[in-house]
């Protein structure tokens, strides 16, 4: 047993820095120091502070007792417990059978030492960490509580009379040990479930931002080809569908009237260089070749009254009129707009009215511009906008009309009547309108 010489032998007055793998909660497996920077290096310090405490326990018992008989048993017990030591953490960190025995007889080892040696209850704090790890809860706070009253036996042994200090300083080093230990696994694994719902959120956003740049990119795609199949509409297929008529007059005058036929022939060509210009407009820019030849919509509409009048060779006659200026210059997204929305009403007129005159007006207002296209057709009865008769072979003029003036926020008026003629009426406001997604016309 050994003997005090001076001051009397403390306990453990040790209260390092929580350490351990700090991987896993109470009881549970541990992830291990490699799983977390931070809890490696508290793992280093903890392992290190238990070496510590063990040499200078051991320098302190040879330097206060050399030459006793069981100095050789402290120094044999001292190695193996170094030893049993350095084999946790080959062993893991699961509560194993064979991890059990280890600490088992790690705890044993480290008994006898304070038996022999109660200087060596200073790496009680160690062990305590140790044990918290590896346990269940329970048995982890079983143990600790048996390590602390060993300790306070062991130091009682070498007091000389009741010391308050030796019974209430290992309890209390124990019970901060532990909690800080159990508050610092709390928050690690407080902070993985935090880090795995960052992830979680961080995956739902990416997966948001994709999911909403396809159904635009789907949208934009609709948008595209809503505008292309009314751009063709308006140029390449009436251009097409006037050249088969006149060709068609043509074959059918040609022993009769030459010379009919070959006027027929040379209007559809003057068409079909039409046409192609606005194909070559389409592969450049898809901006109407009117509006490119400059003049701005004024001329294009005049331009574009002219040349339905020379087409129809004194069956349709078209005028145009422009009314007040503009305080500026349109949009060309409007002027475009404007004039395919002409064409494709004159190509109404053209091919289902029956009308021998029909009108352009452009009229400016403060706040909207109007266009309006009335011929002295046949008419008919104006179907709501979405409505389609079900005798309607073509039907896609007017939708595409109603499109049109719908992607710039206007409204679309139409006036009929069978036997009185068609106006039809496009206003189109001059402040900006958000775009929309046009609804499929056909």
């Amino acid at each position: 047993m050994e003997h005090r010489s001076g001051s009397p032998d403390h306990g453990p007055d040790v209260a390092p820095d929580a350490g351990g793998d700090l991987g896993g909660p109470v009881g549970g497996e541990a992830g291990g120091p490699g799983a977390d920077p931070d809890a490696r290096w508290l793992a280093l310090l903890m392992h290190a502070a238990f070496f510590l405490l063990l040499g200078a326990s051991l320098t302190r018992f040879l330097m206060r007792h050399p030459g006793e008989a069981r100095t050789p048993w402290i120094i044999a017990l001292s190695i193996t417990l170094a030893v049993l030591y350095l084999l946790g953490p080959v062993l893991g960190s699961r509560p194993t059978p064979r991890r059990l025995v280890w600490l088992g007889v790690l705890v044993l080892v480290w008994m006898v030492l304070v038996v022999l040696a109660p200087s060596f209850a200073w790496c009680a704090v160690p062990l305590f960490y140790t044990g918290l790890r590896i346990l269940p809860p329970r048995a982890a706070l079983a143990l600790v509580a048996l390590l602390t009253a060993f300790v306070v036996a062991a130091q009682l042994r070498l007091a000389e009379g009741f010391d308050p200090n030796l019974v209430l300083a290992p309890p209390a080093v124990a019970a901060v040990a532990t909690a800080v230990f159990v508050h610092m696994q709390r928050q690690a694994v407080r902070q993985r479930e935090l880090a795995g719902r960052q992830r979680e959120l961080i995956d739902d956003l990416l997966r948001t931002r994709r999911e909403l740049a396809a159904t635009e990119r789907r949208e934009g795609t609709l948008a595209e080809r809503q505008r292309l199949s009314m751009e063709i509409h308006d140029t390449l297929a009436q251009g097409l569908s006037s050249q088969q008529m006149l060709l068609q007059a043509a074959d059918r005058t040609w022993s009769a009237d030459p010379d009919a036929a070959r006027r027929h022939v040379r209007t559809a060509t003057g068409i079909a260089e039409r046409n192609l210009a606005e194909a070559r407009r389409f592969v450049h820019d898809l901006a109407p070749a009117d509006l490119a030849q400059g003049g701005g919509l004024e001329a294009a509409l005049y331009t574009l009254a002219a040349r339905e009048s020379a087409q129809a060779e004194g069956a349709l006659t078209v005028h145009c009129h422009v009314e007040g200026a503009p305080g500026a210059p349109l949009p060309d997204r409007v002027q475009s707009a404007l004039l395919r929305i002409a064409q494709g009403a004159l190509a109404n007129v053209r091919e289902h009215s029956g009308a021998t005159a029909a009108g352009l007006t452009l009229t400016h207002l403060d706040d909207r511009v109007v266009l309006d296209i009335g011929d002295n057709g046949r008419g008919f009865t104006a179907e709501p906008a979405g409505v389609r008769s079900p005798d309607t072979v073509r039907g896609h003029g007017l939708p595409a009309i109603r499109a049109r003036v719908h992607q710039l926020g206007g409204t679309l008026t139409i006036e009929s009547a069978p036997g009185e003629g068609t106006v039809l009426s496009a206003a189109i406001p001059l402040a900006p309108a958000p775009l929309t997604v046009p609804e499929d016309p056909a």
